[in-house]
């Protein structure tokens, strides 16, 4: 919804400084009027939830040219003395440059928000800042319609997925057949307890045409393979071989280096070399493939960007 004072006011009815949250609201208005405002659930990082007001539109950027980047500030319940959160809001067309003050989920960090101190900042200034540091490296940049297409139906893919809805199990229901030329595969590497369940609960969701999964181990196939070999599931795949991953729409990872009386950092690095080892190699058979990761022990947000871009190749 635009602007309204009086909608605000309902709105913001358990924000504990409500009048000083819509003076500065009605600022923001004044400066960039094309802001819509709305009351959605915010989900934070350690999983709880709660109602915030939020705005977004966007602001001008010049870069060589003028560009308007889109924008979504979440306030919370105690501002003014609490910062906003700060997301870019890319369009189906856009794709998120990640750099010092971008992650790869869109947030945005700033020394403003990180030194937020009540009454000297303000919206106004923290737009103000966020618009110097994208000029001096823009935040979003346009794929091509191509690459827009694949990258909305990998993410729909996974989503179907993880809710345990397919194309696959849609087709089935309206009585169709496979769609020439769809091919969904997906592969698992490692094949210990959690490869090995993997690819059970993909195949028991009839979530892909075909399911791979690669024995990295040496020597005899030990249990869960085993089991599989046995059970001999319809479109499962059991190779020691990368090429069999080919052409993989989604790539699992479930390896891990774990040893004994080693460090978080210790695991961390193993894990790195052992990634080194794998993930060139995926990505010359599926180079188009989403790939997710299992890690243990889990890696923060920066510091899995970093290992990953110390994995892809150059």
């Amino acid at each position: 919804m635009a602007f309204s004072e009086p909608a605000l006011r309902k709105q913001l009815g358990k924000y504990k400084f409500r009048d000083l949250t819509i003076e500065e609201l009605r600022n923001v208005n004044k400066t960039y009027p094309n802001f819509t405002f709305s009351m959605n659930t915010y989900t934070f990082k350690d999983g709880s939830q709660k109602d915030l007001l939020n705005f977004s539109g966007t602001v001008p950027v010049k870069y060589g040219s003028s560009y308007n980047m889109p924008i979504r500030l979440w306030i919370l319940d105690s501002h003014p003395f609490a910062p906003p959160i700060c997301f870019l809001k890319p369009t189906a067309n856009m794709g998120i440059s990640v750099g010092k003050h971008v992650d790869a989920q869109g947030r945005i960090y700033l020394p403003y928000l990180q030194n937020w101190s009540h009454p000297k900042s303000t919206i106004i200034g923290l737009i103000k800042e966020m618009i110097a540091k994208f000029e001096e490296e823009l935040p979003l940049y346009s794929l091509s319609s191509s690459d827009a297409a694949r990258q909305s139906e990998l993410l729909s893919y996974i989503a179907k997925i993880t809710e345990g809805e397919t194309d696959m199990k849609a087709k089935s229901k309206n009585g169709g057949g496979k769609t020439e030329g769809c091919f969904n595969k997906v592969t698992v590497v490692g094949a210990g307890d959690l490869g090995t369940a993997c690819v059970l609960a993909v195949a028991a969701k009839g979530a892909a045409d075909k399911v791979v999964l690669l024995d990295l181990s040496e020597g005899a196939a030990k249990g869960g393979i085993m089991d599989l070999e046995i059970f001999a599931l319809p479109n499962v795949e059991i190779s020691k071989d990368f090429s069999a991953s080919a052409d993989s729409k989604v790539v699992v990872l479930t390896v891990n280096s774990l040893g004994n009386a080693q460090t978080y950092l210790d695991v961390i690095q193993s894990n790195v070399d052992l990634f080194r080892g794998i993930i060139p190699t995926v990505s010359h058979y599926s180079q188009n493939s989403v790939l997710l990761v299992a890690s243990h022990p889990a890696l923060s947000r920066p510091l899995s960007l970093r290992v990953f871009s110390l994995l892809l190749p150059r």
